[in-house]
């Protein structure tokens, strides 16, 4: 699985509403992408980076058919709303490749 991680401020005096409208349309755009396993987006609750997605991918094949299309349009309508835009794309660690979390079962005395 790939994890490409998206952050950026939105720029002063932006109208919400048109970004808005522009993230939901794009949301649906990746939804529909081949190889999409999710897609989440956070709001930064200490300040800058104001907004965070990350979309997690099949393989790097299939964030690279969706980088070379429909992301290129995206990323510059992006732009006209955005500052501050850094992408990262993160694959698992060889040394932890799967998450660890903790164990929640039921102890019966």
């Amino acid at each position: 699985m790939i994890e490409v991680t998206n952050t950026y401020d939105l720029q002063l005096g932006v109208n919400l509403e048109s970004y808005a409208e522009w993230a939901r349309k794009t949301a649906e755009t990746i939804r529909q992408q081949p190889g999409l396993l999710e897609l989440r987006a956070n709001r930064n609750l200490l300040g800058s980076p104001q907004i965070r997605t990350t979309s997690c991918w099949k393989s790097m094949s299939d964030w690279a058919a969706f980088a070379d299309g429909p992301w290129h349009t995206l990323e510059q309508e992006l732009r006209t709303f955005a500052t501050n835009l850094k992408v990262e794309v993160w694959g698992p660690s060889p040394l932890l490749p799967t998450p660890l979390r903790p164990d929640h079962g039921v102890v019966l005395d």
